[in-house]
């Protein structure tokens, strides 16, 4: 298993887990030292809530750090007249009489409630490689799926503006 990864997704996990080794960690040491010199363990919650931080934070840093060695570098580059990476494109839903944008993202950036749709997602499979005017299937499982009709492409520059997902 493999993540396909941008070098700018790359670039900026990288980021995150420099900043989290060189302050949130020593943040969190430091706030697991200050809790726990007020005494009792069994009952202190400042020393249990500082360690849970401390352990979600070097979570964190073994999930990013396993991302980028099992990561499948991907340009985000594409034929002018087609969907791909870092691309807003308008899709018509014909049962819903409705039209939506997305902007297709890799994996570790995807979040369809603002409108950043995975390439791996069912939409994103669909539309990626496709060019304007086309109607493509959106497989849900072996047994359904539903037909958009690509309205339109706008080709874009990854800004590195779209977060990295938290887990």
């Amino acid at each position: 298993m493999y993540n396909e990864l941008t070098e700018n997704d790359i670039k900026k996990m990288e980021e995150e887990i420099e900043y989290r080794k060189l302050v949130v960690r020593k943040n969190a040491l430091e706030a697991v030292k200050e809790a726990r010199s007020h005494g009792d363990l069994s009952e202190n919650f400042e020393y249990h809530a500082a360690k849970k931080e401390k352990n979600q934070n070097e979570s964190r840093i073994r999930y990013l750090e396993r991302m980028i060695r099992t990561a499948k570098i991907v340009t985000d580059e594409s034929k002018e007249d087609e969907a791909g990476l870092n691309n807003f494109v308008d899709v018509y839903f014909e049962d819903d009489d409705e039209t939506e944008r997305f902007k297709l993202v890799t994996t570790i950036r995807g979040n369809s409630l603002e409108g950043r749709i995975s390439t791996e997602s069912p939409i994103g499979k669909a539309i990626f490689g496709h060019k304007v005017g086309d109607r493509v299937y959106v497989e849900i499982n072996d047994k359904q799926g539903y037909y958009i009709v690509i309205k339109n492409i706008e080709k874009i520059q990854d800004d590195d503006s779209d977060p990295i997902q938290k887990f």
